[in-house]
């Protein structure tokens, strides 16, 4: 039973990660390989001299990801919150300037598989900070916002359980 509890989660998530857009799907396996050192990322994933540097930008800024996973504040505590807040929605922002992920499920997703289970009451919140900011042009900012259920935003609990899958990169040949 417990096998296919697990299967049916995968098979969700993958499900999950399949009703993304193209370029969401593509971002996510870049970010996750960038994180998971998965290959050369920037060889694999840069398609112009701008791509390489964004994702040299990135691989920087998920430099601090391993900190983040420290700093995760307890829900209740407020006092712990300032170190964390600021760095997740600077982080945030990064992303979704790259104008590749459309919406808050493709960037939940990924912040799960970046920071583990125990990120998601903070995602929310991040999230519309980070889709608010100036840097994020306005069209798009509407965007991003309404992108975010009513359900997601106002939750009352969040599952502890870890992601299982992690889209990553497979060659043509391969696949």
């Amino acid at each position: 039973m417990a096998h296919h509890g697990a299967s049916s989660m995968t098979i969700s998530e993958l499900r999950e990660f399949a009703s993304f857009a193209p370029c969401e799907q593509r971002y996510i396996r870049r970010s996750l390989d960038l994180v998971r050192g998965r290959g050369d990322a920037l060889r694999r994933w840069a398609r112009s001299a701008d791509e390489a540097r964004a994702i040299e930008k990135q691989a920087d800024l998920y430099r601090e990801l391993p900190l983040l996973r420290q700093l995760l504040p307890d829900v209740q505590d407020l006092g712990s919150l300032e170190p964390f807040i600021g760095p997740l929605v600077r982080l945030t922002a990064f992303d979704l300037a790259q104008n590749r992920l459309t919406g808050f499920s493709a960037y939940r997703f990924l912040y799960e598989r970046l920071l583990g289970a125990e990120v998601r009451p903070w995602l929310p919140g991040a999230f519309c900070g980070a889709a608010a900011l100036p840097v994020i042009r306005p069209d798009r900012r509407r965007d991003l916002l309404q992108s975010i259920s009513e359900a997601a935003a106002t939750a009352q609990g969040w599952s502890k359980r870890e992601p299982v899958f992690y889209p990553e990169f497979v060659e043509a040949e391969a696949a």
